[in-house]
């Protein structure tokens, strides 16, 4: 089983596919609970975060970006996107201001709910548009704002599909699409029935930052033929004790390789952990680890269904 890397993908792709209508302006797109109005393609925009940068790149629009934030305070980028970067200002290593945006001319910004944005923060929809910057929310993000349904890989594909829309590049976006649904598909084609226990490990010590049933970890430990042991927790990404991880006792543990803490470091503080030492993926020291962008909502999501499919079952 391989998978390709589709943002090299995207990058060749052109629009050599089946052509899509061309948007028509003004266009309405619905956000989580809201509804935004284009009338005209954006010619500023501003991604935040690796995963929705990288959304950006793979759908061409680099030449319609004034920059990016919050990539290099986290240490989330990958050597791949590094060089794709080249040319494009970070305008915030962390999270970006209202002042910093507007310094950058920017007209468009797609972030979402803590994914640079916050409930009640400086920087939100709310705030922005007033000003000329019209926002577009990360899907998954929504469950911050408004009550959602379990996470699925169709979140990933509606941002993908409403972006090809917003910046009238639906050509590529569906063929994106259209080619993480075809490799997903095949992945799934062989896996086994059984679903191991599988809790996610972000980060935290005295706390575990993980995902419940609204967080893109859970669509992509589905789709790998795996059980959350949170599903049944109403929560996107979100802090849970220790004492429930061990209730849960998973049989496998998936890291998220981001930031000055390194995987390894996060593996032997699990290992350490004297909490921990009746869980059986801790036992059998059962661990797996995956890019911080591959898992939240973006393209890199089929690379990591791959990665946990693996596994899970094996080759």
């Amino acid at each position: 089983m391989t998978v390709r890397s589709l943002l090299c993908l995207a990058l060749l792709l052109g629009t050599t596919h089946a052509f899509a209508e061309a948007t028509k302006y003004p266009l309405t797109i619905h956000s989580c609970n809201r509804e935004v109005t284009f009338k005209e393609a954006p010619k500023h925009a501003v991604s935040h975060d690796i995963n929705m940068t990288q959304m950006m790149l793979a759908l061409g629009l680099k030449s319609k970006m004034a920059g990016y934030s919050g990539v290099s305070g986290w240490k989330s980028v990958t050597p791949e996107m590094q060089s794709l970067l080249d040319g494009l200002p970070e305008l915030a290593a962390k999270y970006p201001s209202v002042e910093t945006l507007l310094n950058a001319n920017v007209d468009f910004f797609f972030a979402g709910w803590d994914y640079g944005m916050r409930v009640g923060g400086d920087l939100t929809p709310q705030t922005l548009q007033p000003l000329g910057i019209n926002v577009y929310e990360l899907t998954e993000s929504c469950a911050f704002v408004m009550k959602r349904p379990a996470a699925t890989l169709e979140d990933t594909y509606n941002d993908l599909r409403n972006l090809g829309k917003i910046f009238d590049v639906q050509d590529r976006a569906n063929a994106l699409i259209a080619d993480m649904q075809s490799q997903v598909a095949e992945i799934r084609k062989d896996l086994p029935a059984e679903k191991p226990r599988v809790f996610l490990y972000d980060s935290g010590e005295d706390r575990a930052m993980t995902s419940g049933r609204l967080g893109m970890p859970q669509a992509l430990i589905d789709a790998a033929g795996g059980r959350n042991v949170l599903d049944d927790v109403e929560a996107s990404w979100t802090r849970v004790n220790w004492e429930t991880v061990v209730e849960r006792n998973p049989q496998v543990i998936v890291i998220v390789d981001y930031s000055e803490i390194t995987a390894e470091q996060k593996i032997e503080f699990l290992l350490k952990n004297k909490a921990l030492q009746s869980v059986d993926a801790i036992k059998n020291q059962r661990f797996i680890v995956i890019p911080y962008v591959q898992a939240t909502p973006g393209i890199d999501n089929v690379l990591a269904v791959e990665t946990l499919a693996k596994g899970f079952h094996g080759e």
